[in-house]
């Protein structure tokens, strides 16, 4: 096979970079494993990405687009902003299933927080949802969901702090799934701020 067949995009790719992530971790991941998992050679991969840090940047710079893309999203499938901010949290993690997918992307976040360019898209993503966060947590104050003189802000870092450690402590007493977790958590966080 010489090239892209024109059905496989960029996104389909990185989309396959990131469950081969999940699988074996960013360590084991090469060109080959993505290529197999689309159906290409790696020379495309090469061509196309140039390296494999090169198609981990790309991924890194996917998921920050994404992040605003998730918030839209998750805001228009949901009638409230706490319903909204539960689902963002839930969906942020979607790809990680078990407790080995969990450590695979943590990871992936370990060579984030080493790499000054990984760093940068990581710290984007962050910055997205902790905006998104914030900007759910006014709105449920403007509309009477939580309570007057709720400090949005610190709630907004309470909330970031939870969905970045609710992923370790599940994955660590293994109990239900990440979603049940992240809700539970964060239902606890909110509990006495709501107003009813």
């Amino acid at each position: 096979m010489a090239g892209r067949p024109r059905g496989i995009d960029d996104a389909a790719i990185l989309r396959a970079a990131a469950e081969v992530i999940g699988r074996v971790g960013p360590a084991r991941l090469t060109l080959a494993s993505v290529a197999n998992a689309v159906g290409l050679v790696p020379g495309t991969l090469m061509q196309r990405f140039g390296s494999k840090r090169g198609l981990l940047l790309a991924l890194a710079a996917r998921s920050a687009e994404d992040a605003q893309d998730l918030h839209q999203r998750t805001r228009g499938e949901h009638a409230s902003p706490l319903a909204a901010l539960r689902a963002l949290a839930a969906e942020s993690f979607a790809e990680i299933t078990t407790p080995e997918t969990f450590a695979n992307h943590l990871a992936f976040l370990c060579l984030d927080l080493s790499d000054p360019e990984l760093h940068e898209h990581a710290l984007a993503i962050h910055r997205t949802r902790g905006r998104a966060v914030e900007a759910l947590l006014a709105e449920a104050l403007e509309a009477g969901d939580l309570r007057t003189g709720t400090d949005v802000a610190a709630l907004t870092g309470s909330v970031q702090a939870i969905i970045a450690g609710a992923g370790l402590t599940w994955a660590l007493e293994r109990e239900g799934t990440l979603t049940e977790r992240l809700h539970r958590e964060i239902d606890a966080l909110l509990a006495p701020h709501l107003t009813t």
